[in-house]
């Protein structure tokens, strides 16, 4: 039997006490994550133990959150075929995230 949405609570490393959205889960790179409505997604995945959101294009380094204002554009993704920072994104229930990598 599927479990509810509101019944699902996302198995992370948060500090307790903080009153939160709705559990929400999307998908990055194929991986299902659990996350509570309002947060960004590069919240949800460092939550969820995910620090690297996309490689750099000519020595492949690992990327990800810096700033966490939109302005440095190291945590891009691509959301539902948009790129997108991932820190100035909210998270939506069935969300498709992959990883920002340019080809």
């Amino acid at each position: 039997m599927e479990e509810s949405q509101s019944s699902r609570k996302p198995k992370t490393l948060r500090a307790a006490g903080v009153k939160r959205g709705e559990a929400v889960r999307f998908f990055f790179d194929g991986r299902p994550i659990d996350a509570y409505r309002g947060e960004s997604v590069a919240t949800a995945l460092r939550a969820a133990g995910i620090l690297v959101l996309r490689r750099s294009p000519r020595i492949d380094a690992p990327r990800g959150s810096f700033c966490w204002m939109g302005l440095c554009q190291e945590c891009t993704v691509v959301a539902d075929g948009v790129r997108r920072p991932a820190c100035r994104l909210e998270v939506a229930e069935g969300m498709v995230v992959a990883s920002g990598t340019v080809p």
